[in-house]
């Protein structure tokens, strides 16, 4: 963990699914005087294909954060006490990894995960849509996940158990904010 500084950026991380937007969101909503930045509100120029990303050995800095980290210096100027950022990365991109003062991973089964994003991602396609994506998962996809669990899981300050309850999430991590900066 590193030294705090004001305002305090608690980088939330977990698997696609795994309920990186919905803690952002209520940390927000209970963390006094704070902002979020969503990565997927940003179009980031980055690898072409994921797969080949991590078969080449995941290089986060292959990633060029500049939007993100514009928006996060400028809020790091603002009065704020908490900047909540929904980011999968944790602290393995260079450049935003000192910006970042206390990350959680939010370790949510595989399964739960994958049944989290069809149903986010999914609502209104055929069935062969959603029999490509499952199956383009299991040849390839998969691996993207286990990259996570691999490097971003250990990389992360707390681990969350992604099974519990919304409001049991956030008061952990709330919790855990206060322990150690508080």
């Amino acid at each position: 963990m590193k030294k705090a500084k004001h305002p305090l950026v608690i980088a939330v991380t977990a698997v696609s699914g795994g309920g990186k937007t919905t803690i952002t969101t209520h940390l927000n909503e209970i963390l006094q005087n704070s902002k979020t930045l969503y990565f997927d509100d940003y179009n980031f120029e980055g690898p072409n294909s994921i797969i080949e990303w991590v078969a080449n050995g995941s290089n986060y800095d292959d990633w060029n954060l500049a939007p993100l980290i514009t928006d996060l210096e400028s809020l790091l100027t603002e009065p704020l006490d908490y900047i909540i950022m929904d980011f999968p990365f944790a602290y393995k991109h260079f450049k935003t990894s000192k910006l970042i003062d206390f990350t959680v991973f939010i370790d949510t089964p595989l399964d739960i995960a994958m049944a989290r994003r069809v149903t986010r991602d999914f609502k209104n396609s055929s069935v062969e849509n959603i029999l490509l994506d499952m199956n383009s998962y299991i040849s390839q996809g998969r691996q993207g996940y286990l990259e996570m669990l691999n490097t971003i899981k250990p990389n992360s300050d707390i681990i969350v158990d992604g099974t519990l309850s919304i409001s049991e999430i956030v008061s952990i991590i709330s919790q855990s904010i206060v322990n150690v900066y508080e």
